[in-house]
């Protein structure tokens, strides 16, 4: 017997009758892509998912969360949050999961190859590096040399991790030698640091920034866009939901989706 229930597809006149296919001419309705294609959402979507997703996805795909589930009442969505790196570990260890969402193709394409993925992964935002630093600026970093300066307390995330690399590819860019205090294993870790005030910078993706609310301030540089991350999302082959999951993944990919990772500061894939 499977963990969950498979999604119920509800026939559209029973949707009608509950006004949940009620959409705008100029907005997706919930779970169409961005195509118009109609998805199992736009009937009506039962059932419950788990997605695994990367910590920078974490205000808005929890925002994306509840509102697929207003859309579609019948619908729970699950999220677990960490560095991308680590989720590919617990998918690969056999975690429950039934949607990945990646920082970078690199992880993603590990479960491709170990054919933990389903179908084809679609790219649906991207992102860029920016300093964290305290409100005000008070070292006065102005790009990546003030960060090799003996006086700054610099974290980053570690290698494996999506903003690991995108890191050791500004740097080299840029042809600073970086030497952090310590190398986190996500990007919420090392924006943690900076807010509580254990790090004077942090290197972060630009909605990081933009997501702490005035708790850190941020320095674009130049060499960030020597490394601009894709995120694609994928249905995982073990998912025992594979048709809420996909109607999520589409959701994701929507005019509507679309709107929410724009607000927060993500591009376009």
């Amino acid at each position: 017997m499977s963990r969950r229930s498979r999604s119920l597809l509800v026939p559209l006149a029973v949707v009608a009758a509950l006004g949940l296919s009620a959409c705008s001419t100029t907005d997706a309705p919930a779970g169409s892509s961005s195509s118009g294609s109609t998805t199992a959402t736009d009937r009506g979507a039962t059932g419950s998912i788990t997605v695994f997703a990367a910590a920078s996805l974490q205000q808005t795909f929890t925002t994306l969360g509840k509102d697929f589930e207003l859309a579609n009442p019948g619908a729970s969505i699950r999220f677990s949050f960490a560095g991308s790196s680590d989720l590919v570990t617990q998918i690969q260890n056999g975690a429950p999961a039934d949607v990945f969402a990646s920082a970078d193709e690199a992880n993603m394409a590990k479960l491709s190859s170990s054919d933990l993925a389903s179908g084809s992964p679609r790219d649906f935002a991207t992102n860029v590096l920016e300093i964290a630093v305290a409100p005000g600026n008070p070292k006065r970093i102005a790009g990546l040399d003030d960060l090799t300066g003996s006086g700054v307390q610099l974290v980053t995330c570690a290698a494996p991790v999506p903003c690991g690399a995108a890191t050791a590819k500004v740097a080299s860019a840029a042809g600073v030698d970086l030497r952090p205090v310590s190398e986190e294993q996500s990007v919420t870790d090392v924006l943690g640091k900076v807010e509580s005030g254990q790090a004077d910078a942090g290197l972060v993706y630009v909605t990081d920034v933009q997501g702490a609310g005035g708790k850190v301030d941020g320095v674009p540089f130049d060499e960030s866009s020597e490394a601009v991350n894709t995120y694609p999302i994928g249905v995982l082959e073990e998912s025992e939901d594979p048709d809420l999951a996909q109607a999520f993944a589409e959701y994701v990919r929507s005019t509507t989706g679309q709107k929410v990772l724009a607000a927060a500061g993500f591009g376009k894939p």
